[in-house]
């Protein structure tokens, strides 16, 4: 089953201790990426956070919001007030010599974010023994529910490159029948001409010459093999739709050669009615193209 890269999952956890929520939300990128906020220390413990993210998910970017309420905290952190105290005092005295006292009350209000005044980050970025593993088990959870997301997106995915796919199919059913009458076509216009030269100007026209244009023409345009292997392409791409797992790389390659045999069939057959198809098939390539994008 396919997945797609996008969703959304959340879950809560409560103990005696501590009370946990986790969000997470992802989007597209070609590799795994993860960006960590939150309470802390979680947003320097992202190290952790991806072992976990990696047991679910293996291509996109997600956002990992952890939010840790801990019981018989106070919810503001311990100050250092002679530190405050004293930034306070220079911003008074700058702003006064300055003669611009107006700007004390806005420099004031950002002293809270001046080194040395809010703690640091416990522990060098490492949560308490006995609350990571419920931040653990809930980010687990909401994993779960972002993976039904995505299956659920996935669905939905498949079942329109399911439905480009059979837009390509049409139109390559369109060429094959078309191909046994560009060679024929090209000799009746060739005979064409001569006899409007014969008639115009009473030239002759050895009929060896008339055969080994037509030879030579249909050999270059011959496009059978360039058709049977977008044939095996197009099976493949089905069926790695079918088998879903993390296939979406394998399938942006599988539409690049797609992309390779239909460029080479539109420029080797020389026939308006093929081109038609062939320019329908590359719209809908582009398609494709997008929409795996968004495959895991």
């Amino acid at each position: 089953m396919l997945l797609s890269m996008t969703g959304f999952g959340e879950s809560r956890s409560q103990t005696n201790a501590v009370g946990v929520s986790v969000e997470v939300r992802a989007v597209n990128n070609r590799h795994l990426k993860l960006t960590v906020r939150g309470s802390d220390p979680y947003p320097l413990y992202e190290s952790e956070l991806e072992k976990v993210v990696r047991r679910h998910v293996k291509r996109g970017t997600l956002h990992v919001h952890v939010r840790v309420e801990r019981q018989g905290q106070t919810a503001a952190p311990a100050l250092n007030t002679t530190i405050l105290a004293d930034y306070l005092r220079q911003i008074r005295a700058a702003c006064h010599e300055a003669g611009t006292p107006e700007l004390v009350a806005p420099l004031a209000a950002s002293a809270l974010n001046l080194p040395g005044v809010a703690p640091e980050t416990r522990n060098g970025g490492t949560p308490p023994d006995d609350e990571w593993p419920v931040v653990e088990k809930t980010l687990d959870v909401a994993l779960v529910k972002l993976n039904q997301m995505r299956r659920d997106e996935g669905k939905a995915v498949a079942n329109e490159l399911l439905a480009h796919h059979g837009s390509i199919a049409e139109q390559l059913a369109g060429i094959r029948t078309l191909l046994p009458c560009v060679v024929t076509d090209y000799r009746q216009r060739i005979l064409d001409r001569v006899r409007t030269a014969i008639a115009d100007a009473g030239v002759v026209m050895n009929a060896e010459t008339v055969v080994r244009e037509v030879a030579l023409y249909a050999d270059r345009s011959d496009v059978s093999e360039e058709v049977m292997r977008l044939t095996s392409h197009l099976e493949q791409f089905a069926e790695l739709i079918r088998k879903g797992d993390e296939a979406g790389r394998k399938l942006e390659f599988v539409i690049q050669e797609m992309g390779r045999e239909t460029n080479t069939i539109g420029s080797k057959a020389g026939d308006v009615a093929i081109n038609r198809h062939v320019f329908e098939m590359k719209s809908t390539l582009e398609k494709l193209r997008e929409q795996v994008q968004n495959v895991e």
